[in-house]
């Protein structure tokens, strides 16, 4: 009998396919990327490879700190750019193989500066960043404040199998 193409039939057991159909469980990267808000900060975290493989696996529990594009376009350069290299270097800091490679250690550090390696993360409880910074947070007329820097929580977006995406209005110090 044929099949209507208007009636939507419900997937059937040999077609379905992916981690989750075969009992996997999903992780921050699957999901960083459906966040409009934190787009330019979810492209940053699929350039550093370490980052990168960290939010792929089932095995290493994370909290992002993911700033909101605002946030990050509001800075006053770009989070590649260290005003000491242009000082030293000039125009050119960034241009060619050693430029690159500069601009690319800048940018793992401010990645690395919002990716905590702790989920859940408690109320106080004093982490060190992958980038190596003393993070912490704490409750203030009743939201989320990240430490140092009084960074809002704008909200939890999503709660996975390795951890947490925490949505910031600002962006933590990460020189």
């Amino acid at each position: 009998m044929p099949v209507d193409p208007a009636i939507a039939l419900p997937p059937s057991k040999d077609r379905e396919s992916g981690d989750n159909a075969s009992g996997g469980d999903v992780v921050i990267s699957d999901v960083l990327g459906s966040q409009r808000t934190i787009n330019i900060f979810a492209g940053f975290t699929r350039d550093i490879s370490s980052v990168s493989s960290r939010l792929d696996s089932s095995s290493e529990n994370t909290t992002l700190l993911a700033p909101i594009n605002s946030a990050i376009t509001s800075l006053p350069r770009k989070p590649w750019e260290d005003p000491k290299e242009y000082e030293k270097l000039g125009e050119q800091a960034y241009e060619g193989q050693a430029g690159e490679d500069r601009a690319h250690m800048n940018l793992r550090r401010f990645v690395e500066a919002h990716v905590v390696p702790v989920s859940p993360w408690k109320e106080g409880e004093k982490v060190e960043s992958v980038g190596g910074g003393k993070l912490w947070w704490e409750k203030k007329n009743g939201k989320k404040i990240v430490q140092p820097g009084n960074i809002e929580v704008e909200n939890v977006s999503n709660k996975v199998a390795n951890g947490e995406i925490w949505i910031m209005k600002g962006v933590l110090n990460y020189v």
